[in-house]
């Protein structure tokens, strides 16, 4: 049998404890950008962008923002997952793109969701985010420190692109996924590795406000994201199949073990390289960057809650979850889903925070999940 502990209760002392993600949920900006408008705004067409990355269309804000994105996210996750936001514990959000320094956009995702009791705060590994704050918060679940979380990328990457350059103003979108965790006691996730190389951060950079004050005025840096595609890719191919194999070796699996490989949507060359590298058919790496383009922490976690919502995932099945990024940062994690989600059906009343409304309601359509999802084992390596 299994050992399912209630919230708010702590395991005992060396007692093992899992977690499991009982929500998902996106959120994406109305406005579709397509390669023919691009091709508007910077010599490019829809055959050079297509070729050299697999994107054909990306959501662009025309409003919505990072925080906005993301309660929409996280309200869907709570909805599917049936719980209220009074309940939640903790939040993580994954972003490199706030609106504002401080306050923090977790603190504004708690006060929009109504999430009172919950503690909050923001984690940026770029595109790698989302993976390290999935960690994070099993690494608070697994010290009994908290019962639940909701973890969230968002980004609205639009904001930093330079739109003159066509090397990379074609490449990214906006968007925002999230995951609900809940402590459960079956075990799930089989290892994870997270890495960083911070000699190579200059190879993809933003700068921040420069330093200007009473005593000296430096030089303005670039408010652009820049990047050396070359290196970028590169180091994906090098390192990606690395730090999986090194995933996997922990879990004692194989890559042709995994049914699907959920990586971070950057390039369809890279997941075909990476594919390629690790001598498995490109049909276990489910893209949706064709459609989204590159949404740093946001890639992961949408192309999970579409996968959900698609029935793509099944009982049983071994999932492999990779991101990398800026940094430079990466890392991997093995995942054993255990059960298939039904979502036909209408649950759920989740308030319209992000409209200013806070006593208004609005229907949410998704299905009762039941506590079922990946099931996240709570074990350190």
């Amino acid at each position: 049998y299994t050992l399912e502990i209630p919230w708010g209760q702590s395991a005992e002392k060396g007692e093992s404890m899992a977690v499991k993600i009982i929500g998902t949920g996106s959120a994406l900006p109305k406005k579709v950008v397509s390669n023919e408008e691009m091709a508007g705004l910077v010599e490019t067409s829809d055959q050079w962008i297509r070729e050299r990355t697999g994107i054909g269309s990306r959501h662009i804000s025309t409003g919505e923002t990072v925080v906005s994105l993301a309660v929409e996210a996280c309200e869907k996750a709570l909805a599917h997952g049936d719980r209220k936001a009074s309940e939640v514990q903790l939040i993580l959000v994954a972003t490199c793109t706030p609106e504002k320094g401080i306050p923090c956009a977790a603190c504004q995702v708690q006060s929009l969701l109504g999430a009172a009791e919950a503690v909050a705060f923001d984690l940026n590994a770029a595109c790698a985010g989302f993976l390290f704050a999935l960690h994070t918060a099993h690494a608070y679940i697994e010290a009994g420190i908290y019962d639940n979380a909701l973890v969230v990328g968002s980004e609205v990457l639009s904001k930093v692109v330079d739109w003159t350059d066509r090397g990379t103003c074609v490449l990214f979108g906006d968007g925002a996924g999230a995951v609900l965790l809940e402590r459960s006691g079956q075990p799930g996730i089989l290892g994870f590795v997270q890495h960083s190389d911070g000699t190579k951060g200059g190879v993809l950079q933003c700068d921040g406000r420069k330093l200007e004050n009473p005593f000296v005025s430096l030089p303005v840096g670039n408010p652009f994201l820049s990047m050396d595609g070359r290196e970028v890719f590169a180091f994906a191919l090098r390192q990606v199949p690395a730090c999986i194999w090194e995933a996997l070796s922990q879990a004692k699996l194989s890559p042709e073990d995994v049914d699907l490989y959920v990586l971070h949507q950057a390039n369809r060359r890279i997941i075909e390289g990476i594919a390629g590298r690790m001598n498995l058919e490109a049909a276990r790496f489910p893209m949706n960057l064709e459609r989204t383009g590159n949404m740093s922490s946001a890639s992961i976690p949408v192309l999970l809650d579409e996968l959900v919502r698609e029935g793509r995932l099944q009982e049983g099945m071994t999932l492999v979850l990779s991101g990398f990024g800026a940094g430079l940062t990466y890392g991997a994690c093995v995942l054993k889903w255990q059960r298939s989600l039904d979502f036909s059906g209408e649950i759920g009343i989740v308030k319209e925070s992000v409209r200013g409304d806070r006593g208004a309601g609005k229907k949410v359509q998704a299905a009762g999940w039941g506590g079922t999802g990946i099931i996240l084992s709570m074990r350190c390596w």
